[in-house]
């Protein structure tokens, strides 16, 4: 394994700047190479962990086709006693990324020498474990590890059959100039890393996703969670920025709660623009997963509020899943805020917002 503190020494050392009156270029310098450095550091050991993982998975011989039921048996065992040490990251799925990992990139750690071996993180393998041809998965990674690619640039060219177009097309300029165009706005995110939640699983903190809201977002869910409870129609809080995790995305509703009234659960997504089809289609997404995960026996169907702060027209939009629509209509609007008590509730925490701003400026 290379040594990533000796690499860390030697790249912090003076001597890799250039001597010039500039400082703050060379303050940049030091705190970029340090997150770089950081960066590289956790990866890599994760990456680590989970193909020992894999490895230690595939040695017991148990996921074989002749034992797949005793191997599910298991490696739902596993998951539970891991989770229950050492917190999430440890799902049935994980467990089983974790042995393909292993099966499909067995000499990873063994061919690791120099500093001329870049990994991808483990997000991206993750993503192309998804893919069963291997040359497309080779070229892919190695596409990856040579453009920088992000998660999401990966993701989406995988979704757009990137490698198959680019084989069959006699213009591959063109091509990769409207791919490198659709993808430009998730290059930007320097800081992906810190945001993924796997990161944050793997260092033992619990998941805080302020990063990905704004000042006027927080301020605004803050007080939104506040008033829904204060409404006192059966409301009981359950979770803020919950994570949602797909085979190709992390996704996070901004407020959940579960009404005992009404029986169901009530979820809450913030925007600030206005409002899409995509945001609502979102919305839906979030419904069926709860429903089919979290719903209990005798449970209604669960609702979701897509909230807009945009600031010509401040919405609500309510949504429910399954047919329910008269059902939602005729008795859930009873025990809901209204869209006139959100609009107003979102313009006053907006005023207070910018008057606090201004104040402060």
């Amino acid at each position: 394994m290379t040594d990533i503190s000796a690499d860390f020494e030697q790249n912090m050392f003076m001597k890799n700047f250039s001597k010039t009156d500039d400082i703050v270029n060379d303050m940049r310098k030091i705190i970029e190479t340090s997150r770089d450095t950081a960066y590289k550091t956790v990866n890599t050991i994760l990456l680590q962990r989970n193909w020992l993982i894999g490895y230690r998975i595939a040695e017991e011989g148990f996921l074989g086709a002749d034992r797949a039921e005793y191997g599910a048996n298991v490696i739902a065992k596993l998951s539970k006693t891991l989770t229950s040490e050492y917190g999430k990251g440890f799902t049935k799925t994980n467990l089983y990324n974790f042995y393909s990992f292993y099966k499909e990139y067995p000499e990873i750690f063994h061919s690791l020498s120099g500093k001329s071996q870049h990994l991808l993180s483990w997000t991206h393998y993750r993503i192309l474990l998804q893919i069963s041809d291997k040359q497309a998965r080779d070229w892919y990674e190695k596409e990856a590890i040579s453009q920088a690619w992000s998660v999401r640039t990966l993701q989406r060219n995988i979704s757009s059959q990137y490698y198959y177009r680019m084989l069959k097309t006699q213009n591959k300029d063109i091509v990769e100039k409207e791919m490198r165009k659709q993808t430009a706005g998730y290059q930007q995110d320097r800081l992906e890393f810190i945001k993924n939640p796997v990161i944050a699983e793997f260092l033992g903190f619990s998941l805080d996703t302020d990063y990905t809201e704004s000042d006027l977002e927080k301020s605004i869910l803050s007080n939104l969670q506040k008033f829904l409870m204060e409404l006192g129609k059966g409301y009981a809080f359950v979770a803020r920025q919950q994570h949602i995790h797909t085979e190709k995305q992390d996704y996070y509703i901004d407020l959940v709660f579960y009404n005992y009234i009404l029986k169901c659960f009530v979820l809450i997504d913030l925007k600030t623009e206005k409002i899409t089809h995509q945001d609502v289609g979102q919305m839906d997404m979030y419904i069926r997963m709860y429903d089919e995960l979290k719903r209990g026996e005798g449970d209604n169907p669960t609702i979701g509020i897509v909230l807009c702060s945009d600031t010509d027209e401040d919405i609500a939009r309510y949504s429910v899943m399954h047919g329910n629509e008269q059902l939602f209509a005729s008795k859930y609007k009873l025990y809901l805020p209204t869209e006139e008590e959100l609009r107003a509730e979102i313009e006053t925490q907006k005023m207070m917002f910018y008057l606090q701003q201004n104040k402060q400026a």
